[in-house]
């Protein structure tokens, strides 16, 4: 028999926690809380106003700039031309590049040289060396290279950080889904107040075609609820009295009236969005590579930079050819792309899947799934739609009839939190059954629930509970059901039979996960005939039969030391050191609970072909990491050598440079992007 677990909290590494990484305008963390978004959008703002600025001045220092004029064939300088141009370039490398410049000194105060202190330099360079020369050194002014470069850097930030805000849009339409008022049932009357002033067990009415304010218990009415944007079900699903209706979705053409049971940082809608957040600011190994590899090409630029200056320079080249060269390395080397290319995809996957009803809760066992090689199934309520309708009351004791068996094994059950518990109070609800309490509870992992019903000590459980009392069981052709055992004060008096069905969706999953080469196994507390059932039907490639909760960690055990990447997927019930230890832990089940599950992926929907969507959308997320890394690396390992000037006849400017390295972070982050075509 399966039965509800105590919460299990999964324990992470400390590798696997979030890391925070300081940027000047926090492109790696896109999940900020209001403040944090609003301050995001203020920078994008700003991002822009300083290009527009900044190109406006552009045009006059490129016709001013003498090399500018040499190409076009004109001459149109004056008196003090070089002044002017001074002036026009100084507010471009004020304005325009004061971003770089603040984080330069934000990122040499951390200790932490990054791509702010690359452009800061290789800008400054320019400048000083331009203004040099305006008041008497010899050479060649950099002014037009210097307000392009700042022109492109300016732009590639600003389409960098509208990609990376675009990266959080479905978590701010999730936060803007609860309503801001509430329609309060007071006495005879209705009112209306702020959501926030709602209390527990307040009961509330939700008009047809009005979003519900909190989540609740339907106390009266019947309605459909569209529940698409929280859980990725297109259908709008049916609601009676007793069912939960969740805060945030949108109630169809029922009035329905709904006793508030959570509310605030409670509600399904704010867990999912702080677990969300949570996935979206923690790194992944593949992201934490992409960090290390961003320093060391910071490192690497640096060094070039400085040494390809100071080669030319010993090789008899003028200053100011050295002076461009290693400005030219400089930009080129940005590690933009690269600190750009696994956050953004990270985020992107996070945000989607939310929308999907797959919440990541940890973000290496997410890139994780491309690996599997073996799905273990709990049955119930996974592969079955968990509903226990009950199919027999067998009666073995003159003292009992079937009524009182029924009485007796729903009262004893009717604390437990199990499926089976929840047929038997729908099989005693249509008999008019008046259950007694129970009391002195117990629940036995695995086996059963014990307990004291009008005097009597009363145990109900499965096949395991009668071989532990080694109780012999009349001979009868074994049915294809689940079958629960009651004792009365030692004396067993009979059994309930249940049949669950299979999902319609579990047949499509199953075939799925082995076209893409998985193995499909089942784990089952259930019995050897129903076990049998479940996988022939299925196709599965093999199954487990009546395994207690403590033995399912060691059969998941036994498929690793075999050589096989396992992901477990339970509704959560009683599958918490299964779920621990597998590689990749999905846990599978709706409503408030869901949040509070411990695994790897939350599965918001109980159907099967989520599992299938999301391990196939776990391979897309990392492919796409992988697209990215190798493009932001592999443009530099070319761009590099073309920015020294070493190789004869191939030698590309500081402007140039930086339009390639703008369009290398586009390119990154529009890739990035196509990423949500793999979940429609």
């Amino acid at each position: 028999m399966e039965a509800k677990h105590e919460h299990h909290q999964h324990q992470h590494s400390a590798e696997d926690m979030p890391n925070e990484h300081e940027h000047h305008h926090s492109a790696q963390n896109p999940a900020h809380g209001e403040h944090g978004h609003d301050h995001h959008k203020m920078m994008i703002e700003d991002f822009k106003r300083r290009f527009w600025v900044s190109l406006s001045l552009t045009i006059p220092v490129l016709l001013l700039s003498p090399m500018i004029q040499e190409w076009l064939g004109v001459n149109w300088g004056f008196t003090f031309d070089r002044y002017l141009l001074f002036i026009l370039s100084s507010l471009i490398y004020f304005y325009g590049g004061w971003p770089f410049l603040k984080g330069l000194f934000s990122e040499l105060k951390s200790k932490k040289p990054g791509m702010m202190t690359l452009i800061a330099i290789a800008i400054s360079a320019a400048y000083f060396y331009s203004v040099a020369v305006v008041f008497g050194l010899k050479g060649k002014t950099f002014f037009w290279e210097l307000a392009t470069l700042i022109d492109v850097m300016l732009v590639g930030h600003w389409l960098e950080m509208r990609s990376v805000l675009g990266a959080s849009k479905a978590l701010e339409a999730l936060a803007e889904l609860m309503p801001n008022e509430a329609n309060l049932v007071h006495g005879d009357h209705v009112m209306k107040v702020r959501v926030s002033e709602l209390k527990h067990g307040d009961v509330i009415l939700i008009k047809p075609g009005e979003k519900v304010p909190a989540d609740g218990l339907i106390t009266e009415g019947q309605t459909d609820i569209n529940e698409s944007m929280l859980t990725g079900e297109s259908k709008p699903v049916s609601k009676s009295t007793g069912d939960l209706a969740i805060g945030g979705a949108i109630n169809g053409n029922g009035a329905i009236r709904v006793q508030v049971e959570g509310i605030g940082k409670e509600t399904y809608l704010s867990k999912v969005i702080d677990m969300v957040k949570s996935a979206q600011q923690q790194k992944s190994k593949t992201q934490r590579l992409a960090d290390v590899a961003a320093k060391w090409l910071t490192v690497i630029a640096l060094v070039v930079g400085f040494g390809t200056f100071f080669v030319w320079l010993s090789l008899g080249q003028e200053f100011s050819f050295a002076l461009e060269r290693m400005v030219t390395v400089m930009v080129i080397c940005c590690p933009h792309a690269l600190g750009l290319a696994v956050p953004l995809v990270a985020a992107i996957s996070t945000s989607v899947s939310a929308k999907n009803g797959l919440l990541i809760r940890n973000r290496t066992a997410f890139e994780n799934s491309r690996k599997i090689s073996t799905i273990v199934f709990d049955k119930t309520g996974t592969l079955t739609k968990g509903s226990h309708e009950v199919k027999r009351i067998v009666s073995l004791s003159d003292k009992y009839d079937q009524r009182a068996l029924l009485t007796y094994t729903a009262a004893v059950e009717s604390l437990s939190e199990h499926h089976i518990s929840k047929g038997l109070a729908k099989k005693a609800k249509e008999e008019k059954l008046d259950l007694p309490e129970a009391s002195d509870f117990e629940y036995h992992a695995g086996i059963g629930v014990s307990g004291t019903v009008n005097g009597k000590k009363v145990q109900s459980g499965g096949g395991v509970l009668i071989k532990n009392l080694e109780i012999k069981l009349p001979e009868e052709e074994e049915e294809v059901e689940t079958k629960v055992y009651t004792l009365i004060d030692g004396e067993l008096i009979g059994y309930i039979s249940f049949v669950d069905q299979i999902r319609e969706t579990s047949y499509d999953a199953i075939k799925r996960l082995q076209d893409n080469g998985i193995k499909c196994s089942l784990l089952t507390g259930d019995n050897e005939k129903v076990a049998a059932y479940v996988a022939e039907e299925l196709g599965l490639d093999n199954y487990m039969a009546q395994v207690l909760p403590n033995q399912k960690q060691d059969k998941i055990k036994e498929l690793q030391n075999a050589g096989e990447f396992v992901a477990m997927t339970g509704d959560g019930v009683n599958d918490a050191p299964a779920l621990a230890q597998s590689d990749v832990g999905i846990a599978i089940g709706s409503g408030t609970d869901v949040a509070a599950e411990t695994a790897d992926i939350v599965l918001v929907n109980s159907d099967p072909k989520d599992i299938a969507n999301l391990i196939l959308f776990g391979k897309a997320t990392h492919k796409k990491m992988v697209q990215n890394l190798v493009w932001a690396t592999g443009y530099n390992i070319i761009a590099l050598p073309l920015a020294t000037g070493f190789i004869p006849g191939l030698i590309i400017s500081p402007a140039f440079g930086a339009a390639l390295m703008s369009i290398s972070t586009i390119i990154c982050a529009v890739n990035a992007q196509l990423l949500k075509k793999e979940m429609q």
